[in-house]
């Protein structure tokens, strides 16, 4: 039995490696300079966008806090509650998933859309468009998103464990989604990176806790 369960869960990993690399792969042919084009040419940095994106910078902050309170009622209560677990979990993913992206960002070394910071070269202002990976620098690290990235760990921690609300905890990685994409912060395939190493992340936890 517990080879039979081994089995299909490295069956559905290794399904979800293949299709994260073939969604990635259409993406990166056929859709990401098209959109990218489409968004520069039709809005600038709209604020609704710009707002959309600020809720990727609130899963670290919380998931800190959340290890020091659950920590705190483990030490004074000698046990954790299925609540305590859970937001245990949501928070270690989210710190792994931060540290994964960090390097894999290193790794790839993949152009941005447009030119952000140190009149770096990208596909909006001289059509630089591409992977240098081990390259290094800031204007190497659009791959993969960091923001959907560590929007989605926690919430995918929820999807399982919660499952009853499954619909809300969709919600703020779309959002995110968006807001990136219609500001040219990301391409889609960077995007499309990120939300899978977020599940990802959140699996690994899953499993280990």
């Amino acid at each position: 039995m517990a080879g039979s369960v081994t089995a299909r869960s490295g069956m559905r990993a290794a399904l979800a490696a293949l299709s994260c690399v073939a969604l990635v792969g259409l993406s990166i042919a056929f859709a990401d300079r098209p959109i990218a084009d489409w968004v520069h040419a039709h809005y600038h940095k709209p604020e609704w966008a710009k707002l959309l994106t600020q809720f990727a910078v609130v899963p670290d902050p919380l998931a800190l806090l959340a290890l020091l309170v659950v920590g705190i009622l483990y030490l004074r209560l000698g046990y954790n509650t299925e609540a305590r677990r859970t937001a245990l979990m949501a928070a270690l993913a989210t710190i792994l998933a931060t540290m994964l992206v960090i390097l894999l960002k290193y790794a790839f070394g993949r152009l941005w859309p447009e030119t952000w910071v140190d009149n770096n070269p990208s596909w909006i202002a001289n059509h630089a468009y591409g992977f240098q990976p081990f390259h290094g620098g800031r204007g190497n690290e659009s791959f993969p998103s960091g923001h959907t990235t560590r929007i989605t760990a926690p919430f995918a921690v929820l999807w399982q464990r919660l499952p009853r609300y499954r619909v809300l905890w969709v919600l703020p990685t779309i959002a995110v989604m968006a807001g990136l994409i219609f500001c040219n912060f990301h391409f889609l395939s960077d995007c499309i990176a990120g939300v899978y190493l977020g599940v990802a992340s959140a699996a690994i936890m899953l499993v280990l806790l």
